[in-house]
């Protein structure tokens, strides 16, 4: 199921405890205009960004069944007058995330200089330019305060990433996923995603809990507003957080990856997006993927 509409909002008409998990990656702060009203990421400052995500994440909380995870994918930004990301180009080429739509090119565009709040120093006043800022952390923390479980924190290594144009550190290759729960006892299925034992893998019952650096190449998907979520990143997140026939939440939606994924292992899915341009992409993307299981 698809809804259109704001994150909150959206999640309000969801009963209590009605899925099982989150699996989702929010827009990062001040690095992309997509032109719809009410789009997160472009707030004036950091903390009102971080408020954001602890009210939208309040709301996933009371949805989520007492044994529940979130699964939240953040990358980070950095301070200063390039803005959040850096700009390589006039087709919004970021340092992390390339626009590469077939369909919405035209109306997204990167965030403005002076409209990011990154673009602006002023608008940042702890911090220096080209300063990192830390946004994967500061909103892990204030999830925690607010009552969250911050369980574990996954490197997604990226083995192809985004070349950037700097000479002073080294370049950015990989982001946060951030394990949450709703509860300190929670649904986890470690043996659903065990790995291979490195170091011999011919022998006979080499596996072994998995660790928590994931290293995943990044998937385009011609249809969407950016390099969507790896489908491969997606499905650990799924197997060790719900059962068959369980439901997982996406309150940012975008052109459908979880749900694609969910449904390709067994679970509903409930799919929260404010673009309309998004959800009809997401609508066919799902279509299609149904008729090639055969479903």
């Amino acid at each position: 199921m698809i809804l259109q509409g704001d994150a909150i909002e959206m999640l309000k008409t969801l009963p209590e405890q009605s899925v099982r998990c989150c699996v989702t990656s929010p827009p990062y702060w001040g690095l992309r205009d997509y032109g719809v009203v009410g789009q997160i990421g472009l707030e004036p400052t950091v903390d009102q960004y971080v408020s954001k995500m602890v009210d939208i994440f309040r709301e996933v909380r009371r949805v989520l069944a007492e044994d529940g995870t979130l699964w939240l994918n953040l990358g980070d930004s950095y301070a200063g007058s390039w803005g959040a990301q850096g700009r390589q180009g006039g087709h919004g080429i970021m340092a992390c995330r390339k626009v590469s739509t077939v369909r919405a090119r035209s109306k997204i565009a990167a965030a403005q200089n002076m409209k990011s709040g990154t673009g602006s120093i002023k608008r940042t006043p702890d911090l220096k330019p080209k300063d990192l800022i830390g946004i994967p952390w500061r909103v892990a923390f204030a999830l925690q305060t607010d009552g969250w479980w911050l369980r574990s924190d996954i490197i997604w290594a990226k083995p192809n990433p985004m070349p950037e144009s700097i000479t002073d550190r080294p370049t950015r290759s990989h982001e946060y996923i951030f394990l949450m729960s709703k509860s300190a006892s929670y649904y986890y299925d470690a043996d659903e995603i065990k790995e291979r034992c490195v170091q011999d893998e011919m022998a006979i019952g080499n596996m072994r809990n998995k660790r928590d650096v994931w290293t995943v190449a990044p998937q385009p998907f011609k249809e969407a507003h950016f390099a969507t979520f790896p489908e491969n990143l997606i499905k650990p997140c799924i197997l060790a957080g719900s059962r068959g026939g369980d439901t997982i939440l996406d309150p940012f939606f975008g052109s459908g990856t979880t749900g694609v994924v969910a449904q390709s292992l067994g679970r509903d899915f409930i799919g929260i997006e404010l673009n309309g341009e998004y959800v009809k992409i997401a609508t066919e993307r799902i279509a299609n993927t149904n008729i090639g299981l055969g479903v």
